[in-house]
Formats: C-alpha cells, structure tokens, sequence
C-alpha cells in the first residue's frame, strides 16, 4: 500500500509530499542498514558499483546545467514520480517522463518509447531524479536502446537526507540554487 501525504507550510505556503510505502510481509530493505558510517559504506558501494559498466557520466548539478547551458541540443528528463514532479518542483524545461509511477510503482515500461518521442538516441540525455539513483536504472536503460550520450544528475533534485532524514539541506539541483519551478 502506498499513501501520499500533502502538508502546505504555514510559514512559506510551499506544498510539501511525502511518500510512504507499506510492504506487507517485509520490511523496508533501506531498515535492514545500519545507520551511520557502515550503512553509508555500503551504500557508497553500491552505488559506485551501479555506476561502473555503461558510458552513463555522472554530473554534479551544477555541471549538468552547465551543460545544457551549453549543448542546447541537450534534453532534461525528470524520471520521478508525477507527484513529485508536480508538487516538490522540477528544474526549469526539464521533461517528465516517470521511470516508476504509483500505484505500484512498477517500472514504466513505455519510458523508453516516451524519451524516444522527445529526442533521437543521437542527442544528448540529462536525466534527474529525487536523489541521483533512480535516473542511473533510468539510463541504463536508455543506453540498452542505444542512446550514446546519456548523463545522469548526482544528488538528484532533493539531494541525500540529512542527519533528520529531510532532503533539500545537503546538495541536490534546487539546493544549489538553480532555476525550477512548480506546476
């Protein structure tokens, strides 16, 4: 089961989600780590591992605007959800195209095809997502249909969580004070 909950800032009116899910039968696989230094080993781990076989660069934020500063002919894609699309913000011209969507969350099976009609394999491909690891299966995939330039943004949109587990305080594309916006 997976709820949504919506709460509007009393003191600055921003509208904040979060989103929760209930595993029945299973705990979080996230719980299984341990806090601290050893959980955040191996999370490095795992992610420089899933960074390693593909031609996927990976960009700071404020290196993946300079790019697209640059290669105007660069396309922004935001794999997440339609939610936090919506109602967390988004870069400024980014694209959305779910790489997973609830209810279920299941992999979008038509992202692929959605990015195909925003651009050939043969531009360049700047994809975002809330924290920099969605956007690498993302890529992956991508590059399996034989786009040639595909760059994923590190630290996502909402950069990693804090010591109070909140994201936005540490890094991400809207920490760094880049253009975005909600629609």
């Amino acid at each position: 089961m997976f709820v949504l909950v919506a709460i509007v800032s009393p003191d600055s009116g921003i509208l904040l989600t979060a989103i929760a899910a209930a595993i029945s039968g299973a705990e979080d696989r996230r719980a299984a780590l341990p806090r601290g230094g050893a959980g955040r080993d191996a999370r490095t781990r795992r992610r420089q591992r899933d960074m390693e076989g593909g031609d996927m660069k990976h960009l700071q934020p404020r290196e993946a605007y300079a790019l697209l500063a640059e290669r105007p002919d660069a396309v922004l894609v935001d794999c997440r959800s339609r939610a936090e699309y919506r109602f967390v913000g988004h870069p400024v011209g980014a694209h959305h195209v779910a790489w997973n969507d609830g209810p279920d969350w299941d992999v979008n099976p038509h992202f692929v095809g959605e990015v195909k009609s925003l651009c050939s394999v043969d531009r360049p491909v700047v994809l975002i997502c809330r924290s920099g690891q969605r956007s690498i299966a993302a890529g992956q995939a991508l590059e399996g249909a034989g786009f040639a330039e595909v760059y994923n943004v590190l630290e996502g949109f909402e950069g990693p969580l804090d010591g109070n587990h909140r994201r936005g305080t540490r890094g991400g594309w809207r920490h760094a004070g880049l253009p975005w916006e909600q629609t």
